[in-house]
């Protein structure tokens, strides 16, 4: 068995308050390189803008061809928090990830359980 790697990645503070407050259970990032690294086990820590840290580990990696598939297969209560709209939040990823990103690379939805 390997050793689990720790991955840091920064979240916008909504997001990083979202994890925080146990809400957003799943991370969704581009499935490039740096993410194919991430195996299950592994920790993440999160920081925010403030560089206010949490700690989480990997407990599941789902692959979808893009966000809005992702989104349309999961319950916002996952993804981020009742106060956003799915809508919303696609907005906000396609802003972060073009569509041709999405479609080069792929999506990635980390199941993370916090750890205190």
């Amino acid at each position: 068995m390997t050793t689990p790697k720790t991955h840091t990645m920064r979240l916008h503070n909504r997001y990083f308050y979202y994890i925080k407050n146990g809400s957003k259970r799943i991370e969704l990032r581009l499935y490039d390189e740096k993410r194919k690294q991430i195996q299950l086990n592994d920790i993440i820590q999160f920081s925010n803008e403030q560089q206010e840290n949490i700690f989480a580990k990997v407990i599941g990696l789902l692959h979808y061809k893009n966000f809005n598939d992702l989104i349309d297969d999961l319950d916002i209560n996952l993804l981020a928090d009742k106060s956003i709209s799915k809508n919303d939040l696609l907005k906000d990823l396609n802003t972060f990830y073009s569509l041709a990103q999405q479609k080069q690379f792929g999506v990635l939805g980390i199941r993370i359980a916090l750890i205190n």
